[in-house]
């Protein structure tokens, strides 16, 4: 953080934003400046309005009434080429919104560069590497012409988040709006994210960060704004006060609600893995998770973390090994066969491997359990309502009702509904990957206790995870995996924060 001038004038102002959905009123009246050489914090929980502001800067969506002013005068950001020439560029939180499959890295990273004819829409791919590797050199990512001509859709999440924040930076922003962006990626490439923000900061840059993590907003941002129930209600220089800024969000009531559950301690094996190597060439792991309890797994990207909640969920082939659920033989040649035995997966992209477009939030439940809801061998609407308001009731999510597309709700009610599919059926073995990725604080507590209370009920549940923070808040029993192999196995109760980060980055 750093001092900023107050009196300077916004680069961009909004002025009584508002945006309407049908009857359904989003935004209600936003007043923001986003000043130069400034960050700009928003805060607000999944389903205040800050994904439909966002689209709004970024000119995906129209605003149904108020005005937008750029270096003072009105402006128009009617698309999202109208708002890059303007000098606005956004990195979305959904990566698969942005990233153009079937191109090469390199025209991914210039694609908007192409688009406004910066670049010659007919170069070749040969002729884009030099530009390309200088963009990726801001960011301090060593991208050779290798990486570079590789199909974008080789790439796993965090190198695509990293591309898309290069492809905005491809020319020096007027305001830059970054959605979520440290959700995916480690602890060095986080760091590297803020060196460079602070960097565009210190050029004049008027940034728009967003997110869920209240530590890295204290650290980095030099305002906060909090977005509730589609207005601005707080708006304060940092730091700030964690129970203000919380109280601001969510509301007087969370605070009372935050209560931990006691610690669990499992009731006997569930799942038991035995010689399993996790990458061909890592050593073998042997393990057990026990019903009754949370179990939580956090390593760094290429730790083998997700590839191990995939084995146990059939989704990736064991190189080697054995298991074993409540004591039978148990080897899943496919997800089916996991999800007829009781082992079920929330994804870690719930938006690419958890939903279909176009669905409704019942029709989201009832798919992988579409047995539970036949009538006389006919699909029952009628049960499947009932699941989908009984999960609205227990996961607190905000929809207007069961039929409501499970595309348009926010982050964090998607994430609900993805959680509770798979509580719909008591799991033998739950698996969360990434569970509380791009959520806000009360989604969070909601599927933590959840999730707790299912582990209470008899349930393995297993939690991936990359934030030492976030596996504290629910796990029982914390394991760390460093490429492959287990480096600390112990009661999260028994441990430090130090102890988990220096057991994330031994050697293996």
């Amino acid at each position: 953080m750093h001092s900023t001038d107050t009196a300077q004038a916004p680069a961009l102002r909004l002025v009584g934003l508002t945006k309407n959905f049908g009857a359904n009123r989003v935004l209600k009246g936003v007043d923001l400046d986003l000043v130069p050489g400034t960050i700009t914090a928003l805060l607000g929980a999944n389903g205040a309005g800050k994904s439909t502001l966002i689209k709004i800067l970024a000119g995906v969506h129209e605003p149904s009434g108020g005005e937008l002013r750029l270096g003072g005068e009105p402006v128009d950001l009617g698309s999202p080429m109208a708002a890059a020439r303007a000098g606005v560029r956004t990195v979305h939180q959904r990566i698969d919104d942005a990233i153009v499959p079937g191109l090469s890295v390199a025209e991914n990273l210039l694609f908007e560069d192409i688009a406004l004819k910066e670049v010659r829409p007919v170069a070749s791919l040969r002729s884009l590497l030099p530009r390309a590797r200088k963009i990726a050199a801001t960011l301090d990512l060593d991208w050779d012409d290798a990486f570079l001509r590789q199909d974008v859709h080789e790439l796993g999440i965090a190198d695509c988040q990293m591309l898309l924040l290069a492809r905005a930076l491809s020319t020096t922003p007027q305001v830059l709006i970054l959605d979520e962006p440290t959700s995916t990626l480690s602890q060095n490439e986080a760091e590297r994210l803020f060196s460079v923000v602070a960097r565009l900061r210190d050029r004049g840059v008027a940034i728009l960060y967003v997110s869920h993590r209240l530590s890295e907003i204290n650290a980095l941002a030099d305002r906060l704004a909090v977005l509730r129930d589609g207005r601005i209600v707080n708006a304060q220089h940092l730091p700030f006060d964690l129970q203000e800024a919380v109280t601001a969000m969510l509301g007087e009531g969370v605070l009372a609600d935050a209560a931990e559950l006691e610690e669990l301690h499992g009731t006997g094996t569930m799942l038991s893995i035995r010689d399993h190597r996790i990458f061909p060439e890592s050593s073998p792991v042997d393990v057990d998770f026990a019903a009754g309890e949370v179990t939580g797994i956090i390593g760094l990207i290429g730790s083998g973390k997700t590839e191990l909640a995939e084995a146990v969920f059939g989704a990736r082939r064991s190189a080697s090994g054995s298991m074993t659920l409540d004591g039978e033989p148990f080897a899943p040649r496919d997800p089916k066969q996991a999800i007829g035995r009781g082992v079920y997966l929330v994804p870690e992209d719930r938006a690419a491997q958890g939903m279909l477009p176009g669905w409704s939030l019942m029709r989201t439940l009832s798919l992988p359990f579409l047995s539970d809801f036949l009538r006389n061998g006919i699909l029952s609407p009628r049960r499947e309502r009932e699941a989908g308001a009984a999960a609205i009731d227990r996961f607190s999510v905000v929809a207007t009702g069961p039929g409501q597309s499970v595309d348009a709700l926010s982050g964090g009610n998607q994430q609900k509904v993805m959680v509770a599919r798979w509580m719909q059926r008591a799991p033998r073995v739950l698996l969360l990957d990434e569970p509380f990725r791009g959520v806000d604080i009360g989604a969070r507590r909601v599927i933590s206790h959840r999730a707790r209370e299912q582990a209470a009920a008899g349930s393995a549940v297993i939690m991936i995870c990359s934030d030492v923070d976030e596996v504290r808040e629910i796990a029982d029993r914390i394991i760390v995996l460093v490429e492959g192999r287990i480096t600390l196995d112990a009661r999260a109760s028994d441990i430090t924060n130090e102890q988990i980060i220096q057991s994330m980055t031994e050697v293996a």
